[in-house]
C-alpha cells in the first residue's frame, strides 16, 4: 500500500511514521501542509492519504476520487470534518483511530481543578503582583458532583480518576457500562444539568449532540456551574455560552475546544487578526480557560494515531476487518 500522509508534523510525528511504515510494509510520502484543492495531486499515484482536522468537503473528496485515492485515514477520533457518507457514495473508505484515553482524561481532569481552583484568575493577578485572597475563594471538589456526558474509552477513564477525589459523579450515555456504574451513577439528561455543580463533556460530534448546550439548557443547570469541554467545539452554543457567563449563570468555563477553530488552531497566528470573534470574548473573561484542542497531545497519543490511521488504511486496502472503519 502507498500512504500519502498530510499535515505532517516533522518535529513529532514524522519519527512515528517512519517506525510504523516500515512495520506495516507500507511505502509513504508527505508533506507539511494542509490538503486543499491545490496540492491535492501530491497524493497522485497513491492509494489512501492521511489527514488531521482539516475539513475535507464534496469538491476535495471529489479530486481525490479522481486521481484514485480509495481510502481516507484520519488520524483523529473525531470524524466530523469529513463528508463521509458523500465518500462512501464514490466507492471511498473512511477510517479514524483510537489513541490513549489517558490523555484527554488527564487533561479533562486538570481543567476541572483549574477552573474549580480560579487558577487564571489568580495567575492573572499575581502577573500584576496583587497577592491579596478577595474574589479567589473557592470550593473543594469532594464537595461538588460531577456530571459526565459520554461514558466512551475517554469519559469512562474520567471518572475512574475522579473517583479518588471523593466526589459525587452522575453520567448519561445512551449505552451504559458495568464498569462505570461502580463510581458513577447513570441518569437522564435532564437530571445531569439540574444536579451537577460541574459538567464535563465527552460525546462525539454529530447533527444530534449539535449545541447540546444552548440557552435553555444552561438557564436549566445550577447558578455558578461549570462547564469543561474537551470533546468537540459543536457541542456547545457559543453565544449561549457567552450570555451564560456574562449573567453570571455559568461560574467557570473551560474549553479545549471550541467552534469554527479549523483553520486557526495548530497554526501560529501570532500578531494576526483572530478571525473568530467569540473565541476572543471567551479568551477574555478571567473565569474561562481556552487552550487550542491540547488534550491529546501526549508521546503516547501521537504514536497511538500515527499508528492507528496506517493500520486503517491498509486493512481497508486489505479488505480485511477493520476498527477503524467509519464508512
Amino acid at each position: 500500500m502507498k500512504l500519502f500522509v498530510y499535515s505532517m508534523r516533522e518535529f513529532d510525528e514524522k519519527p512515528f511514521f517512519d517506525q510504523f511504515c516500515r512495520k506495516y510494509g507500507v511505502e509513504y510520502g508527505y508533506t507539511v501542509e494542509t490538503p486543499c484543492l491545490d496540492n491535492i495531486d501530491l497524493a497522485r499515484g497513491y492509494d489512501a492519504v492521511d489527514i488531521i482536522t482539516t475539513v475535507i468537503d464534496r469538491e476535495m473528496i471529489r479530486r481525490f476520487h479522481e486521481i484514485g485515492i480509495k481510502c481516507i485515514s484520519t488520524r483523529t477520533i473525531g470524524y466530523d470534518h469529513i463528508d463521509a457518507e458523500y465518500a462512501a457514495s464514490l466507492g471511498i473508505g473512511v477510517t479514524n483511530v483510537t489513541y490513549s484515553p489517558d490523555s484527554v482524561a488527564d487533561y479533562t481532569v486538570m481543567m476541572i481543578l483549574m477552573g474549580l481552583r480560579k487558577i487564571k484568575h489568580i495567575m492573572q493577578r499575581g502577573d500584576v503582583q496583587d497577592f491579596t485572597l478577595r474574589g479567589k475563594l473557592a470550593r473543594e471538589l469532594p464537595d461538588c458532583t460531577v456530571g459526565i456526558i459520554g461514558t466512551g474509552r475517554i469519559g469512562e477513564t474520567v471518572i475512574r480518576d475522579l473517583s479518588g477525589f471523593g466526589c459525587r459523579m452522575i453520567a448519561y450515555d445512551l449505552y451504559e457500562k458495568d464498569s462505570v456504574k461502580k463510581y458513577a451513577q447513570y441518569v437522564d439528561l435532564d437530571t445531569l444539568f439540574a444536579e451537577s455543580d460541574i459538567i464535563t463533556l465527552h460525546a462525539p460530534a454529530t447533527a444530534e449532540s449539535y449545541h447540546m448546550i444552548d440557552d435553555r439548557v444552561i438557564e436549566r443547570m445550577k447558578e455558578g456551574v461549570g462547564i469543561v469541554n474537551c470533546a468537540r467545539g459543536s457541542l456547545i452554543d457559543s453565544d449561549a455560552l457567552i450570555r451564560g457567563i456574562e449573567s453570571r449563570k455559568i461560574g467557570f468555563a473551560c474549553l479545549d475546544v471550541v467552534e469554527h477553530e479549523s483553520g486557526l488552531y495548530y497554526f501560529d497566528r501570532m500578531g494576526e487578526p483572530l478571525n473568530n470573534p467569540r473565541l476572543a470574548i471567551l479568551r477574555s473573561y478571567a473565569n474561562v480557560i481556552v487552550t487550542s484542542h491540547m488534550a491529546f497531545y501526549t508521546d503516547e497519543a501521537v504514536a497511538n494515531m500515527a499508528e492507528n490511521s496506517i493500520i486503517g488504511a491498509k486493512l481497508y486496502m486489505e479488505g480485511a476487518e477493520n476498527p477503524f472503519l467509519v464508512v
